[in-house]
């Protein structure tokens, strides 16, 4: 069984953690994107992530790996059990990365209907692709910059309705496919096109760490784990089961959870003052800052979270001036915060 390097011991880079930590609390964020250069912890993190998400129950023997009270509703193939009467059986089983290809065909991702099984026979014949499988799991996408923008359009599309619908010659089969979307690039190898970066929930940009003393702690503890993983995990565990218990609380916590007009009003400010288009960054903002909340046990954002919210939602939205790699520091949005903070104090 191959050992997977524990999340809690990766060494800085707090920003890629806590956005992977977010959409695992509410995947309705839309995914992470991760750029930044080759050896920086990006594949490492995404498998790491996975170790720490509670267990998932899934009906047994369903293909979909559906949940009877899932807010997307069954496939057909457990709404037609549930009809005739029958009672699902659970079982439990991790939530595991499932990776996608960059040459995986639409039909290999998305599934295909038999139609010539379905114009002889009547019956629907789906056969699942990738998306069914990565349901209530981590769909990653290595060098996501280089997969088709075809194939990207259509993982977006699902991982924010929660629903993938295939239709082929008139035929249309729907199942449900919740998943937390994580693509990872160098941007030295090209960047994705602006409206399919808008379409990532958050952007985290990383690079190697500069500290000599955190250099060599990275060192010494993929020495430690490579010499005796058991061991190195065993060390880790307390941590581990510490953030799996975290996400299970804040996942209970998150819908009793409501943004107030204070939280609305300040993420349409910052949407406003860094020029961004459309209305998606505020609408991230909003859910990872209630997200960033819940998995602190807090009842209602903090200055901090939103903060952090914004500089997870807006680093890939701000537009680019000529000559520039990049228009965003977040020295912008601290100064936002204190502005618009600074205008609601009474005189």
């Amino acid at each position: 069984m191959r050992r997977m390097f524990p999340f809690s011991a990766l060494v800085g880079q707090d920003h890629m953690k806590n956005a992977l930590l977010y959409n695992a609390v509410d995947p309705s964020i839309s995914g992470v994107l991760i750029r930044g250069e080759k050896g920086t912890g990006k594949s490492t993190a995404v498998r790491a992530v996975a170790e720490i998400l509670p267990a998932r129950f899934t009906i047994s023997g369903c293909r979909f790996h559906c949940y009877p009270s899932q807010k997307e509703g069954l496939c057909p193939e457990c709404h037609s059990r549930q009809e005739n009467g029958e009672s699902f059986e659970l079982v439990e089983e991790p939530t595991h990365v499932v990776d996608l290809p960059l040459n995986a065909s639409e039909d290999r991702v998305v599934g295909s209907i038999d139609i010539e099984t379905a114009i002889k026979t009547g019956q629907r014949r789906f056969e699942p692709g990738i998306l069914a499988a990565t349901h209530r799991a981590i769909l990653y996408v290595d060098e996501v910059n280089l997969l088709d923008d075809h194939i990207v359009d259509i993982l977006l599309d699902v991982a924010v309705t929660g629903l993938n619908v295939v239709e082929r010659e008139g035929v249309t089969f729907t199942h449900p496919s919740r998943f937390i979307l994580v693509g990872t690039m160098n941007p030295e190898e090209g960047d994705l096109r602006p409206q399919l970066l808008d379409r990532f929930g958050l952007c985290v940009d990383i690079q190697a760490e500069h500290a000599a003393q955190r250099r060599m702690e990275i060192v010494r503890r993929s020495m430690d784990f490579q010499a005796d993983p058991e061991d190195f995990l065993s060390c880790w565990k307390a941590e581990q089961d510490r953030l799996r218990s975290a996400i299970q609380q804040a996942r209970a916590l998150l819908p009793k959870l409501t943004p107030d007009d204070a939280l609305l009003e300040v993420a349409a400010e910052l949407a406003i003052q860094m020029q961004v288009d459309g209305h998606r960054a505020e609408i991230i903002i909003v859910k990872t800052a209630l997200a960033a909340a819940a998995f602190n046990g807090r009842t209602s954002p903090s200055i901090e979270d939103v903060r952090e919210a914004a500089i997870l939602a807006l680093a890939h939205r701000i537009k680019r001036r000529p000559l520039d790699e990049s228009s965003f520091q977040p020295h912008q949005v601290d100064s936002i915060l204190q502005r618009h903070f600074s205008q609601k104090e009474p005189p």
